[in-house]
């Protein structure tokens, strides 16, 4: 590649992280910064918003319905993952293709729709409240994606050859996926586990359809603050709190990722 080419290249992908991560950075240093007009730059920091944000019982209590949905969904969705991604990588049916279709569509539709959807599933046609349980079974619905995504793809670099040999050596079904079949996934799952939950605790569309009256989750209780000037300090502290929350998860599962690349033209 030509030098010129390596400079408009570098240059774009410099404008290009510039894009995304500058405004993260702005919020970041707004929630320290001690000027309440959010004047640019800072002149001054503080961690008094912080000591506000620790006691505003309403994000506590939105932080606190986030963790519990995005634990929740996750366990959902290694749950139903896992088995979706055995059951169509292991075996030949008719319809095997358009399964896997099925099972990845959901993260590929626009939130809003499957939000209206959802809604219209869970009051008109199953009757029920919606609550915290029906934001759950919503989040649950795109992060079996991720989970799936990521055995599908272990299972596809392991190969079959290792459970043979545990058969052949007489080890039954569940010994062979007890020890050899779960510790080559072990990172697999625990990576995909980490993504789900970082997609669910940050997910605003689906939760603002699913979710009872009167709940918010952390997103939602930003999105409703956003915009009362006596909380904007608070919200940008909350907001900084989502930005690292979200990003620690993705981090360790691009971690996880990464070691397994590496150790996987080993097995």
């Amino acid at each position: 590649m030509s030098k010129p080419a390596r400079v408009l290249l570098w240059t774009a992908l410099g404008v290009g992280f510039a894009v995304i991560y500058f405004p993260l950075l702005v919020v970041l240093l707004n929630s320290v910064n001690a000027d309440t007009t959010f004047g640019w730059p800072p002149k001054s920091f503080t961690l008094e918003w912080w000591g506000r944000a620790v006691t505003n019982e309403g994000a506590l209590h939105a932080l606190w319905t986030s963790v519990i949905a995005g634990l929740s969904a996750t366990a959902i969705a290694l749950v139903l993952g896992t088995m979706a991604a055995f059951a169509l990588q292991k075996y030949r049916f008719f319809g095997r293709n358009s399964l896997s279709l099925l099972v990845v569509l959901p993260i590929a539709l626009p939130g809003i729709v499957t939000g209206i959807a959802l809604n219209n599933a869970f009051r008109t046609i199953f009757g029920l409240d919606l609550g915290l349980m029906t934001a759950i079974v919503a989040h649950a619905t795109f992060c079996i994606v991720v989970v799936f995504n990521n055995v599908v793809a272990r299972l596809r670099r392991m190969g079959g050859n290792l459970e043979e040999a545990s058969m052949d050596l007489g080890a039954d079904g569940m010994t062979t996926f007890r020890l050899v079949t779960f510790p080559m996934l072990r990172s697999a799952l625990l990576a995909g586990g980490l993504l789900a939950f970082a997609l669910s605790f940050d997910e605003i569309i689906v939760t603002t359809f699913t979710l009872g009256t009167g709940m918010e989750t952390l997103p939602i209780w930003i999105y409703n603050n956003l915009f009362r000037p006596n909380q904007a300090p608070v919200v940008n502290v909350v907001a900084a709190v989502l930005i690292i929350v979200s990003t620690v998860p993705v981090y360790l599962a691009q971690r996880l990722s990464g070691g397994d690349s590496s150790s996987g033209g080993r097995i």
